[in-house]
């Protein structure tokens, strides 16, 4: 057996990458832990919803609707960034489901209420009204949220093991909390209207979450996840404890701050300037995350790939611009000379190393099809 041979069926091992995932997992505390937050959200949105929904249904209408579609390109946008051992569609549809029922209404909405009182014993209406938000939902919310990431974990430990998984799936867990706190956030905003003009207020919600949710739950959970997965991690010499727990308080002070820039600010004209500040470091910082739980991933995308260079089933440049950064598949989009034909190419060189891993490293059909793909399209002019 050659030495590329050897690394793939350790890529394949060591990442999990192809394993299927099992939710009903009877015999496991974690399966019955998830269903108990799950139920105990439902019955919380039902509970809280439930008496004035008939009331402020045009705005609780306007709020699934918007949102809903809100989703569509978020899912488009984590799907294109879930291309290394990508994570099943179930794995990440419960992530989806734990941060959107059970975070939400399980663990903030009854842990806030609960928090914000005592700051207000403490330090009185003012203090809490300016601060309350920011010292607690970093706490409740954030750790509500990984919660869901630990009992994935649990009941797929092979699929959960590296900081990318973490920043996938924090990333889904986030965008269900972020999508029905949105929707929440419309339906209270009809009522402290009380019911006027409930579809615009359900726009005008839309309009303010959206524009600022590229920096919101979604990039909080992803990096605080990576950061847990980094003290957790499962990968041999992947574990970093001090930079995990940088990331998750980073994502604790990034939440921490826009909820309380005004209180920050002072209220003045500084409060949209350090708000297109914090944009900019926010973004920085999530790439940098990326880039940093990305690099065990794109080993093992090339010790996957290595023995179908060898074989001249895709060329070396190819292999470095699939399991390489992004600068390197611009590289190689300008050696080609065309963007469509390297984005294709590298899409069918990740569609081999998909079913090479769901193979074990065996060959079958779906295999064969792959290879076949791939030659075609470089033979392709």
């Amino acid at each position: 057996m050659t030495a590329a041979r050897q690394a793939q069926l350790a890529a394949i091992e060591e990442s999990g990458w192809g394993q299927p995932f099992r939710f009903f997992q009877p015999h496991n505390l974690a399966f019955w832990v998830y269903l108990l937050g799950v139920g105990g959200g439902a019955f919380g949105m039902l509970h809280y919803l439930g008496p004035r929904a008939a009331f402020y249904a045009p705005a609780l209408a306007g709020g699934v609707l918007l949102f809903g579609l809100y989703l569509i390109p978020w899912l488009l946008l984590l799907r294109r960034h879930n291309r290394y051992t990508s994570q099943p569609a179930g794995l990440l549809a419960a992530g989806f489901v734990w941060g959107g029922v059970a975070a939400t209404f399980w663990i903030a909405l009854p842990a806030n209420s609960a928090l914000l009182e005592i700051w207000a014993k403490i330090g009185g209406t003012s203090f809490a009204s300016d601060w309350g938000a920011g010292l607690t939902a970093p706490i409740n919310e954030e750790w509500g949220k990984a919660l869901g990431l630990v009992l994935l974990l649990t009941l797929a430990p092979r699929l959960v093991r590296s900081a990318y998984d973490g920043f996938i799936i924090g990333a889904f867990i986030g965008l269900g909390f972020q999508v029905f706190e949105d929707i929440l956030y419309a339906f209270n905003g009809a009522a402290a209207a009380f019911g006027v003009d409930q579809v615009g207020a359900s726009i005008h919600i839309f309009l303010l979450r959206g524009l600022f949710g590229i920096v919101s739950h979604a990039l909080f959970s992803a990096i605080f996840c990576a950061g847990l997965m980094w003290v957790l991690s499962r990968v041999p010499g992947e574990r970093r404890v001090v930079r995990g727990v940088l990331a998750m308080l980073m994502a604790m002070v990034f939440h921490f701050t826009w909820d309380d820039l005004s209180g920050l600010s002072g209220g003045s004209a500084a409060y949209f300037v350090m708000m297109l500040v914090l944009v900019v470091v926010e973004l920085a910082a999530l790439f940098w995350v990326l880039r940093h739980a990305a690099s065990r991933e794109r080993v093992w995308i090339r010790d996957l790939l290595e023995p179908e260079e060898e074989a001249g089933v895709l060329d070396p440049e190819l292999l470095t611009a699939v399991s390489g950064l992004r600068k390197d598949r611009k590289a190689y989009r300008k050696r080609l000379h065309s963007r469509r034909r390297s984005r294709h190419l590298i899409e069918a060189a990740n569609d081999l190393a998909h079913e090479i891993a769901i193979a074990g490293g065996s060959d079958n059909g779906r295999v064969a099809h792959a290879r076949a793909e791939l030659a075609r399209l470089r033979a392709a002019v």
